[in-house]
């Protein structure tokens, strides 16, 4: 399965991809594509016969659209997202790669979608009446009765012109979609995010997905629909820039110290100390490490420095290792603690250097 796609901000940013509900497109994400193509790449896609997207060839299943997904992006590591059925191929694709998929937002979604006969009943309606029947339900599931008609009208449109047979084929997946037993296996950050009055996928279905992976985080958007991030756009793009906002920073994280240590501390981290996770990253990584006025071996000279001065010396082990990631060689280095030694210090200089001597030892 091929899936179109767009990809909006920075080359070098690190990798979000962003899925949509059933019936919708791409321009379900337009309200928080802003901002968060700041800091992300970020890739949306389109399922079968949607916003212009070929139609389905035949049966497909939501794993087979998280496999697509999986083959979509062209990064190890990526984070991931989506509306409805779009969420529950990004969930489902952190359980397929657990080692890829480093971030997961799941909006308005459920780990099982009901009971599969109305979803059944759906796609046996539309193949003999169209798009009509979906599009005249809209407003009373997808959008409270408050939502203005310039904000459901647009979607509406959209949804009149999806291919009938593709949304069919996308109900009968939906009607044998059930996760629930292996959302454990999710070890993505998580973020679900649930609007308070949607009838589609209620708060309790919210509470199934953040109940079953581990560490998951719920917010309940207040006065929203099934839609909540088009009708409660400011709402949803501020839950997500709080939880997202950290993706530049993770992205020179990374570079800097290794995949396996950013994966340790994340692993690590408990509803405690992940805040202070995020900040650092945010901070640290994302703002000063991430500055043009100094590369990154000039950087790690000044961090071993202030290291030593201070007497981190468990932080200094960590650094010695990101300055050989940075380019600095081992002579460089010694060169910075007989600096060190001058200027913070004979004995906060030895005690580097013992440290120092047991990480250039450590075997590549």
């Amino acid at each position: 399965m091929k899936l179109r796609y767009q990809v909006t901000g920075p080359a070098d940013a690190p990798l979000l991809v962003l899925g949509p509900s059933l019936g919708t497109t791409t321009h379900v994400w337009d309200p928080q594509l802003g901002e968060l193509a700041r800091s992300w790449r970020v890739l949306r896609w389109d399922l079968p016969g949607h916003g212009g997207a070929p139609a389905a060839e035949g049966p497909f299943t939501v794993e087979d659209l998280a496999r697509a997904v999986l083959e979509l992006a062209d990064e190890e590591r990526f984070a991931a997202g989506g509306v409805s059925l779009g969420a529950a191929v990004a969930a489902t694709a952190a359980v397929l790669a657990p080692e890829r998929v480093t971030d997961l937002v799941l909006c308005c979604t459920a780990a099982r979608f009901g009971d599969p006969e109305p979803w059944r009943e759906r796609a046996a309606r539309v193949r003999v009446e169209g798009m009509g029947g979906p599009a005249g339900m809209i407003a009373a599931r997808w959008f409270t009765p408050d939502a203005a008609a310039e904000v459901i009208e647009p979607v509406r449109s959209r949804l009149l012109d999806v291919h009938p047979e593709s949304y069919a084929l996308a109900c009968e997946a939906l009607a044998v979609f059930d996760l629930r037993d292996r959302l454990p296996g999710i070890t993505a950050r998580t973020l679900v995010i649930a609007g308070d009055r949607d009838p589609a996928t209620p708060v309790e279905c919210a509470e199934t997905l953040a109940g079953g992976i581990p560490g998951a985080g719920l917010a309940v958007v207040p006065d929203a629909a099934h839609l909540a991030g088009v009708e409660r756009a400011a709402e949803v793009s501020a839950l997500m820039n709080r939880f997202l906002g950290h993706g530049r920073g993770l992205k020179v994280r990374r570079e800097v110290l290794g995949d396996a240590h950013v994966d340790r501390a994340r692993a690590a981290a408990t509803g405690f100390t992940a805040d202070f996770q995020d900040l650092i990253t945010r901070y640290a990584w994302g703002e000063i490490w991430a500055r043009p006025g100094l590369d990154r071996r000039t950087r790690s000279c000044v961090t071993l420095t202030a290291l030593v001065a201070g007497g981190h010396l468990e932080e200094l082990a960590m650094h010695v290792r990101a300055a050989l990631r940075n380019g600095l060689t081992p002579d460089e280095i010694k060169e910075v603690l007989l600096q060190a030694a001058i200027y913070c210090g004979v004995p906060a200089a030895n005690a580097a250097f013992a440290v120092a001597q047991r990480v250039l030892a450590e075997p590549e």
